[in-house]
């Protein structure tokens, strides 16, 4: 009986190393450029525009129409989920286009059209991303929609944190521009300089379609934007 079985062992190894082989085989017959851009530790041949420095929208400019294209600022989670219920806010979740970060002083909630938004970002950015080779790329959001009572801690450690902020209004998050996924290897300098300049061109370009307002945050290491419809 232990004789049997050690053949069986045998056996489903082979089987196990032909699989692989034949699935290799596979790949580098019907997409040889998709698997040498997943070891491809090149730099990207892209030179364009600084688009981040004309990302410089001031909260003093759109909190106004932020606020009234927004919801009522929530004080705790109860007031969360009766927004929720309301319908006057939709959850964010991880998907093929973004991640949601772990959020301290912030819920994973926005307002429908801020999704949109996300969405849209997150449409062209994995296209234009997908022209250069890098695949199942996504992009980090750091912070959406706070409470009041987060507001307050969060401005103990942040003096910057201003507490007439559009995160209270549902329509605001950060993306953050030095954190990225991707179907790589080995994700280099390069690759998240490319990666952060798409992301600030497309912003750039919703931003003079007035669908939204958006800041380059450098301290925080963010782009914020805010959804203005």
């Amino acid at each position: 009986m232990k004789f049997q079985n050690s053949r069986l062992v045998f056996y489903l190894k082979i089987i196990l190393i032909v699989f692989v082989l034949l699935v290799l085989v596979w790949v580098l017959v019907t997409s040889p450029k998709q698997l040498l851009s997943y070891f491809n530790s090149r730099c990207l041949d892209y030179k364009q525009k600084d688009y981040n420095r004309n990302l410089n929208d001031k909260i003093v400019d759109y909190s106004a129409a932020a606020k009234l294209k927004g919801i009522k600022p929530c004080r705790d989670n109860s007031d969360i989920k009766d927004r929720i219920s309301e319908g006057k806010l939709v959850a964010v979740n991880s998907g093929n286009r973004y991640i949601v970060d772990r959020m301290t002083y912030s819920s994973p909630y926005v307002t429908k059209e801020a999704r949109n938004l996300l969405d849209e970002i997150g449409e062209r950015f994995t296209e234009k991303s997908s022209q250069k080779g890098l695949r199942g790329v996504r992009f980090v959001i750091t912070s959406m929609t706070r409470k009041t009572e987060s507001l307050k801690r969060l401005r103990r450690n942040n003096q910057n944190a201003s507490e007439n902020s559009p995160h209270l209004y549902g329509n605001a998050f950060d993306i953050s521009y030095k954190r990225f996924i991707v179907r790589k290897w080995v994700v280099t300098n390069c690759d998240k300089k490319f990666l952060k300049d798409v992301l600030g061109e497309i912003l750039w370009q919703l931003k003079e379609e007035k669908r939204c307002w958006v800041t380059y945050e450098k301290g925080q290491g963010c782009f914020h934007v805010v959804s203005s419809r």
